[in-house]
């Protein structure tokens, strides 16, 4: 009976112990999933940003390619205005 005793409180130490560290798992386990999450939104956040800049890119190269571009550029860099217009300056 005695024997009997022991082995059963050792089974019980080891399923005492094996709960233990699997608990202890499960906690670190948990707080990998919550970084991770944060990541994956910070990730997600930075494609939706990368995707807004790409899209401006894309009209910039767009508009780079109109006449409308190269006469704001003659306007603003060279001072160019149109034969018809009239330039008002301010005192």
């Amino acid at each position: 009976m005695q024997r009997h005793k022991r082995s059963v409180l050792a089974v019980s130490a080891v399923v005492l112990l094996l709960f233990a560290v699997v608990s202890a798992n499960s906690i670190s386990l948990k707080s990998k999933e919550e970084y991770y999450q944060g990541q994956e939104m910070e990730l997600e956040q930075q494609i939706k940003e990368e995707k807004a800049r790409a899209e401006e890119i894309e009209e910039l190269r767009e508009y780079v390619g109109t006449d409308q571009y190269v006469e704001d550029v003659a306007r603003e860099k060279l001072g160019l205005i149109h034969e018809n217009e009239i330039i008002l300056k301010e005192k």
